[in-house]
């Protein structure tokens, strides 16, 4: 992802609907997994995934390419090292849980990253990633910021387990919205989609989205898939 992308999304990440509501999803997972430990998120742009790890009692590091994203991440109180997703600077074995949202899709050898992420996992240990799913779904936007593919089920668990991950469930997420984000993307789109939203606006897709939690439509197809994954002991 370009720069001027990174900072435009650290500026939108703490107010719009589409973050907000992935920051509930974390939460929501870390309460399953229990008992906090070591955590590292790869990809974390400005740590706003990174900060709900941290606030949730995990001891937290993000990690990035981009040390201007890096130095919001510090200014905000995040532990932040610039790193390669595909060659992570830590040692085997030593992290309780990766989180990896929006990664996969910019790395043109994404097997490598998720070999690395079941490097630096510790037997038990799990894996939350995110990527935008459905080739169908390729606007300009996706050429704005970087994405390389979009994911389907199959390729996204194929992707994780052969990288040596056993995969818990797998499941779609932005499934009400998905045909406003169609039409908005085959008819409007020009670029990143990654703007401020007037509150009324943003207040009423935050509505639609949360909905999801409560809804029986996560096997649906959506605008992007969620993988929880662990390493065997």
């Amino acid at each position: 992802m370009e720069t001027e992308e990174i900072r435009r999304l650290i500026a939108l990440e703490d107010s719009h609907w589409w973050y907000r509501e992935r920051r509930a999803i974390l939460r929501r997972e870390l309460r399953e997994l229990g008992r906090p430990g070591v955590a590292l998120d790869v990809g974390a742009a400005g740590g706003g995934n990174t900060r709900v790890l941290a606030e949730a009692g995990w001891d937290a590091t993000a990690t990035d390419t981009s040390e201007a994203a890096l130095e919001v991440a510090r200014q905000r109180g995040v532990n932040a090292v610039r790193a390669d997703a595909r060659a992570l600077p830590f040692e085997s074995g030593s992290v309780d849980l990766v989180t990896a949202f929006d990664v996969l899709e910019h790395i043109r050898e994404d097997h490598l990253v998720t070999e690395e992420i079941a490097r630096v996992l510790a037997p038990g240990g799990h894996a939350l990633i995110a990527v935008p799913c459905d080739m169908t779904l390729w606007s300009a936007h996706d050429d704005a910021v970087g994405h390389l593919r979009r994911y389907r089920r199959e390729s996204l668990t194929v992707v994780v387990e052969k990288a040596g991950l056993e995969v818990d469930r797998i499941w779609s997420w932005n499934v009400l919205l998905r045909p406003l984000v169609t039409w908005h993307r085959r008819r409007r789109s020009v670029g990143s989609d990654l703007h401020e939203m007037p509150l009324l606006v943003n207040a009423g897709l935050s509505a639609v989205v949360r909905a999801e939690r409560y809804l029986p439509v996560r096997s649906l197809r959506g605008v992007s898939l969620f993988l929880r994954a662990r390493r065997g002991r």
